[in-house]
């Protein structure tokens, strides 16, 4: 036998496959590192009754990363800093990991299917660094196909079949080309407000001449969450909205808390 014949010492497919186990050990320990820069660690009542607890399981945290996004400013992840929201529900039981009773108003105080995140408190833009989501009124160019129903001026029925308010406007997404939110009209404790409702939560009847919406009341959209500007939305507006509707479905009426058997 040849000295040069290492094939006959060495068994490369073995030492290939151990690699390629090697390999994919490492990679599945990487990915699962780095999705832990959004929502780590955890926090429960065990973290709370201890500062030396901290629920992040293995692999550990990573180290902050800051991103450099498209327009400019940064993002660090994992954020190094705690949610500052005060949680207003309260455990069922005594025993970690008990279900969270809501303690106020549900369907604005980010509990249960109410519950956001917080997003950057600006709009989210264009690639030319304008912002993306505007009523129709401010997107110059944009109109609404003459073959489909035009929800404006139609009235916004809730789930109890009363009117909640009247559409002034829709807002559209400049970079899909999508309608994004249906702009109301409502009545308020201290007078006509203006709200958005999502489009993904409304049906439009053009036949009867409105907008049915089923995850909340006529009432409720008195106290839908606001905009700081009329014709701009942020990103954290849009999760305090959408959240809003979400959480209908289950606070609107005390008959969807029930249990469903």
């Amino acid at each position: 036998m040849y000295s040069g014949e290492i094939t006959a010492y060495i068994d490369f497919a073995q030492l290939a496959l151990y690699a390629f186990w090697i390999f994919f050990f490492g990679l599945v320990l990487y990915l699962r590192k780095e999705d832990k820069r959004e929502g780590y660690p955890m926090e429960s009542d065990w973290s709370e009754r201890s500062p030396r607890i901290r629920l992040q399981g293995y692999p550990a945290l990573p180290k902050p990363k800051t991103f450099r996004m498209a327009h400019g400013h940064d993002v660090v992840a994992p954020k190094p800093e705690k949610d500052p929201r005060e949680l207003k529900a309260r455990p069922v039981g005594a025993w970690p990991g008990a279900p969270l009773e809501p303690t106020g108003n549900p369907m604005i105080d980010g509990v249960g299917p109410g519950a956001y995140a917080l997003r950057a408190d600006e709009p989210d833009l264009t690639f030319e660094g304008k912002p993306k989501i505007v009523p129709l009124r401010a997107a110059p160019g944009y109109y609404l196909e003459s073959r489909d129903p035009d929800p404006r001026g139609m009235k916004v029925v809730g789930a109890d079949g009363l009117v909640g308010g009247v559409v002034k406007d829709v807002w559209v997404d400049q970079s899909e080309y999508l309608l994004r939110y249906i702009e109301i009209e409502t009545t308020a404790a201290n007078g006509s407000r203006t709200v958005l409702l999502p489009w993904n939560y409304a049906k439009i009847e053009g036949a009867r001449g409105r907008v049915r919406v089923v995850s909340i009341n006529a009432r409720h959209f008195a106290d839908v969450p606001g905009l700081k500007s009329p014709d701009i939305i942020t990103l954290l507006e849009e999760e305090k909205l959408v959240a809003y509707y979400a959480s209908g479905y289950l606070y609107a009426t005390p008959d969807r808390l029930g249990p469903l058997m």
